[in-house]
């Protein structure tokens, strides 16, 4: 084989190895994508929101007994038509400050919800599956039957789901959970509207652009949040979501002001006595200097003895031979002149004679 057919099939042949590379790439990118995030997820934050068993943007509409566990909010609309006969154990609140905060707040985590990645992507129809912690995007999802959510016994668990269009629930469907978990942590966000069948029993927060149905005895343990449209209630129960936290204690702050004064006055004496030691030492030195002058006269006698080298006096020798020897004097001067002149004059004989001999 000739150097140019070899550099002709390293040219044919080098670019078909590419795209299958890149299409096994991608494939393997779809293929980990469809298996969840390997990380635990976080909790979305409903904000005040979380204090509302139902949102609406236009109205909130009620049929028979409903009942809501938390608060009732409409904005921008201002009427919730129905209530009585149903009942709100929260708070009212239509068109006020409070339900456009709660209503931002539901905007944030819509959108907080929406944009969770990476994810697992799921067949429109849920019944009969067992889904594990993790974010799952639908295109338009529908539940005939049980949705079964395994916590893996973690009662912190999260699911997301993310629903490009509409939630439809057949009549009598449900929503369980199997090894522990909290209704607190399970979020629908939901493109358009969300339908809940007679009778179903489901769970989490629902966070709806349009609007949200609940057909004749359906429960939410959830909230039923709209941002746009109404919400439609006929003999509903919605009750709040426990939330519970990696030890299985209860999160998220109570609600409500304690009211009343407390009564009564403790009476009685504390008894008994402190017991122990002071321990330490004190530290640091005294400051200051003394002020004032003595007073008194120094009493006693001075005791020891003088240190140092006595003064030397002269002692005068007794004289001889007068009364003051002053007497004496010349005459001791005038023998000892004779005996030194008679000593000499000896002397010298004494070596004349010696030279002689």
């Amino acid at each position: 084989m000739t150097r140019t057919k070899v550099r002709r099939l390293r040219r044919a042949v080098l670019p078909a190895l590419a795209a299958v590379t890149a299409t096994g790439t991608a494939v393997a990118v779809l293929i980990f994508s469809g298996t969840g995030a390997s990380a635990a997820e976080a909790p979305v934050n409903l904000g005040t929101a979380a204090n509302f068993s139902v949102l609406a943007g236009s109205t909130v509409t009620n049929t028979g007994p409903s009942f809501l566990a938390q608060s009732l909010g409409v904005h921008p609309g201002n009427t919730a038509p129905g209530f009585p006969p149903g009942v709100v154990a929260g708070e009212i609140h239509l068109g006020d400050a409070v339900a456009l905060q709660a209503k931002n707040d539901l905007t944030t985590a819509y959108n907080d919800a929406a944009g969770r990645t990476p994810f697992t992507i799921l067949p429109a129809e849920l019944g009969g599956t067992t889904l594990t912690p993790g974010v799952y995007r639908i295109g338009a999802a529908q539940l005939t039957g049980t949705l079964t959510l395994n916590t893996q016994g973690d009662p912190a668990a999260v699911f997301i789901f993310q629903i490009e269009s509409t939630l439809i629930t057949a009549s009598d469907s449900s929503v369980v959970f199997i090894n522990g978990a909290s209704p607190c942590n399970v979020y629908w966000q939901v493109g358009s509207s969300a339908t809940l069948g007679t009778g179903t029993q489901f769970v989490g927060n629902i966070l709806a652009q349009a609007s949200i149905t609940m057909n004749t005895g359906a429960t939410l343990q959830g909230r039923a949040l709209a941002q746009t449209g109404a919400v439609t209630l006929d003999t509903n129960t919605i009750t709040q979501p426990v939330c519970l936290g990696p030890t299985g204690s209860p999160t998220g702050q109570p609600t409500g002001t304690p009211t009343g004064q407390p009564t009564g006055t403790p009476t009685g004496q504390p008894t008994g006595s402190p017991t122990g030691t002071p321990t330490g030492t004190p530290t640091g030195q005294p400051t200051g200097s003394p002020t004032g002058t003595p007073t008194g006269t120094p009493t006693g006698q001075p005791t020891g003895s003088p240190t140092g080298y006595p003064t030397r006096s002269r002692t005068a020798l007794p004289v001889t031979g007068g009364n003051d020897g002053t007497a004496s004097l010349p005459l001791l001067t005038g023998i000892g002149g004779i005996a030194l002149t008679t000593g000499v004059a000896l002397l010298v004989l004494y070596r004349r004679r010696t030279s002689e001999s």
